[in-house]
């Protein structure tokens, strides 16, 4: 699941090198999945009203699902 998000977010921005995912499990199944861009690329990713970022979440919810994990994208600054 983080190469997947790590394959979408270098696709969608200009400097793919400070493209960064690091993951964290939890005890009760979930992956926690955080993504770091460069700053100019931030509105990139998060896209308008959000709308690039919850389609990002919304397939990382349905990957997840399929191998019985509940898994979380936060996008940090």
């Amino acid at each position: 699941m983080k190469e997947f998000i790590e394959f979408i977010a270098k696709q969608l921005v200009d400097n793919p090198e400070g493209v960064v995912v690091s993951e964290k499990s939890t005890e009760d199944k979930k992956l926690v999945l955080s993504l770091k861009v460069h700053l100019d690329d931030i509105g990139k990713v998060i896209g308008k009203q959000g709308k690039t970022a919850q389609a990002m979440r919304t397939l990382l919810t349905a990957v997840a699902a399929k191998e019985g994990k509940r898994a979380i994208l936060e996008i940090e600054d």
